[in-house]
């Protein structure tokens, strides 16, 4: 299947990775640049710019390939409707068709939790499993995908259903774990709560958390008690990288797998 290019713009770091499209690991390192503060399109865009050139060392060929990217946004036909942790100016914007115009190459964009989704379906912890997959990343928010019978149900946003009164990734998230120096049972406590409702809501065959805090699963996972089994990823933090390279390789056949 040959490589493509994955890039996930996240609240924190700006990730990047030539990807093996047969095995869905990254052919070399995942490079990383810090998001600019603010978060807005044009420093977003130059920092994106820096980052090709970066991974076009790493995989010689690759400056005429579509670069897929995974941005924090419900994205419809590549446009931006919301922008979670990112400067209001995202939101309206063809994302799609300045960033190509910014980059010089062909640029294909998704979610960030579904591109999260997708890899670890087609490669990761949710690899020949039926049925409905809930993937949900506990980062500096909750993205959330939804996977029934191999196709993505785009753009959910799970992170926003409210919990003891407030959004749910302002009190579940990895990001949110460390603002309130919550401790593994405490923040536990907090992630049963939020999927014993989501799993309520969605009757899933399998959850697969991911995000960063996926690394410490033995801290928290052995500490829920849900119906549903629940694994960690198991392409941890680089799935929103394979799969906006998946994304890029395959367009909208990404949202069907076999």
């Amino acid at each position: 299947m040959g490589f493509g290019l994955g890039i996930d713009v996240g609240g924190t770091w700006i990730k990047g990775a030539a990807v093996d499209l047969g095995s869905g690991l990254p052919a070399g390192a995942v490079h990383r640049l810090r998001t600019p503060e603010g978060g807005t399109v044009e420093a977003v865009a130059d920092t994106l710019d820096r980052l090709l050139t970066e991974l076009e060392t790493q995989a010689p060929g690759s400056s005429n390939r579509p670069a897929g990217v995974a941005i924090p946004s419900i994205v419809r036909g590549g446009v931006a409707a919301s922008a979670a942790n990112m400067d209001g100016s995202w939101i309206g914007l063809d994302v799609r068709s300045f960033l190509e115009a910014r980059l010089g190459r062909a640029v294909c964009v998704v979610n960030d939790a579904d591109a999260a989704g997708l890899a670890e379906v087609r490669y990761g912890a949710g690899r020949d499993v039926s049925g409905t997959v809930l993937v949900l990343t506990l980062g500096t928010g909750i993205g959330s995908a939804l996977i029934v019978d191999g196709r993505l149900v785009p753009n959910l946003e799970l992170g926003h259903l409210e919990l003891a009164g407030h959004k749910a990734e302002t009190r579940a998230s990895a990001v949110a774990r460390e603002a309130a120096g919550l401790g593994w049972p405490e923040y536990a406590g907090r992630l049963q709560q939020y999927l014993a409702h989501v799993e309520f809501l969605f009757s899933p065959d399998l959850i697969i958390l991911g995000g960063g805090i996926s690394a410490c699963s033995s801290e928290f996972l052995p500490r829920l008690s849900l119906r549903t089994p629940v694994r960690p990823a198991g392409l941890e933090n680089s799935a929103g990288v394979v799969g906006a390279a998946l994304y890029a390789a395959a367009g909208r056949e990404a949202l069907v797998l076999p």
